[in-house]
């Protein structure tokens, strides 16, 4: 980790130039863009692994940038990490729904930022491996990636294929939240209608099947879904 070329969308020089300055010092390949309009340029000369993108842009907004991006086939698979002042939840939820993968308010330390783009890079990597293990084991609750069935205890758990897909997604990454968007995107083609919305009603039927080990789907309030981790922690 280290060499992979980063997108920074801000309109402000001087925070792009600070950014551009520590990141490159940590041996990143970055470019810069000083509005959405630019970045939709830029961004076509990819391939990207990650995209720090400013919300308040003058002209197109970093929202729309970031719709842009995860309407694209070609581009919906870089992460986006989201530069902001503001403070409002609402538009900290939206950014995530949208796709982003985490968001950054302003001031910010260039600490706080490399350590943030090296765990979205390291989560990017993980989202994009297959999982290694065929059995994933917690407790009293299998799960056989390969014969696609799950139990709890000696009792087999009949799920619908999208809730495997979906059980198996979280389950196999153990502690990283994922929005509902992510969560669609990695279940979808299945042949199943797969909807923000019906995520949630499929959470709320995994966790009625599984009883008991339905505590380990957690909810992440204001990101999405996460499965818990080995020791528990939230």
């Amino acid at each position: 980790m280290g060499s992979e070329r980063i997108l920074i969308v801000e309109d402000e020089e001087d925070i792009l130039e600070l950014v551009r300055f520590n990141l490159a010092k940590e041996g990143f390949a970055v470019t810069g863009a000083l509005s959405g309009e630019e970045a939709l340029e830029i961004v076509k000369e990819g391939p990207w692994d990650l995209v720090l993108l400013d919300l308040m842009l003058p002209g197109i907004d970093g929202f729309a940038v970031a719709r842009h991006l995860k309407n694209d086939a070609a581009l919906a698979h870089v992460p986006i990490i989201m530069l902001t002042a503001r403070t409002e939840e609402s538009d900290m939820v939206a950014g995530l729904e949208i796709g982003a993968e985490d968001y950054i308010t302003k001031p910010f330390s260039p600490r706080v930022l490399l350590a943030r783009i090296r765990a979205v890079l390291r989560r990017g990597a993980m989202v994009g491996k297959e999982t290694e293990e065929p059995v994933i084991q917690r407790d009293e609750l299998l799960i056989d990636v390969r014969r696609h069935c799950v139990k709890v205890g000696e009792k087999p758990v009949e799920l619908t294929y999208s809730e495997f897909e979906l059980l198996s997604f979280l389950a196999s990454r153990p502690g990283w939240a994922f929005s509902r968007s992510q969560i669609v995107d990695a279940i979808r083609g299945y042949n199943y209608a797969v909807t923000d919305r019906s995520v949630d009603v499929q959470i709320v039927g995994l966790r009625r099947k599984l009883g008991a080990c339905g505590r380990y789907i957690q909810t992440v309030r204001g990101v999405g879904y996460r499965f818990r981790d080995q020791n528990g922690h939230n």
